[in-house]
C-alpha cells in the first residue's frame, strides 16, 4: 500500500493563521482560519495528525513571526518547513494577494516541489561563554585629543 501524503499551507501572521490542507491527489484544499497561540498551534498539529492517512508535510512563508511556528509544528510524523517568499514561483501579473489564496499556493506548490526551503537558526543562541575570543568584545580605546 502506498503511503499517501498530506501537504499543507499555512499563511502566519502575528493574530490569526490560514490553513489549507491537501490530501493525497486532491485538487481543492480544505481551508480554515485559527488564532495564531500555541494551544492553537497543537491543537492544529493534533488534527492533521488524525486526518492524514500517511505523513504531514507544512510549508509557511518565513517572516516577522519567527520560526517558532516551525517549531512548535515540528513532530514525528508532521514535517514543516519554512520558506523563502522572495523565492516563490509567481506568475506574470499574479498580485492579488490574499491569505486563502496564500495558504493555498504553499500547498499546491510543496506539493509540486517548487519551494526554496530556508534552513531556520538553532532555537538557543550560542552562549557567550562558547563564542571565539573577541568575537563579542568591543574596544575599549579612547580616541586621544588632537593637538
Amino acid at each position: 500500500m502506498k503511503q499517501v501524503t498530506t501537504f499543507v499551507g499555512v499563511d502566519a501572521h502575528k493574530k490569526d493563521l490560514f490553513v489549507a490542507m491537501l490530501i493525497g491527489t486532491s485538487t481543492t484544499p480544505v481551508t480554515w482560519q485559527l488564532a495564531n497561540e500555541a494551544g492553537a498551534v497543537r491543537r492544529l498539529v493534533r488534527k492533521l495528525e488524525r486526518d492524514a492517512p500517511g505523513p504531514v508535510q507544512v510549508f509557511y512563508e518565513a517572516g516577522p513571526c519567527g520560526y517558532a511556528l516551525q517549531r512548535q509544528m515540528q513532530t514525528d510524523r508532521v514535517a514543516c518547513d519554512v520558506i523563502a517568499p522572495a523565492l516563490m514561483p509567481r506568475k506574470p501579473g499574479d498580485r492579488v494577494k490574499t491569505n486563502r489564496r496564500d495558504a493555498r499556493k504553499l500547498a499546491e506548490l510543496g506539493r509540486a516541489g517548487l519551494l526554496t526551503v530556508v534552513q531556520p537558526p538553532t532555537a538557543s543562541p550560542t552562549p557567550a561563554s562558547r563564542r571565539p575570543s573577541g568575537a563579542a568584545v568591543m574596544p575599549t580605546t579612547t580616541p586621544s585629543p588632537s593637538r
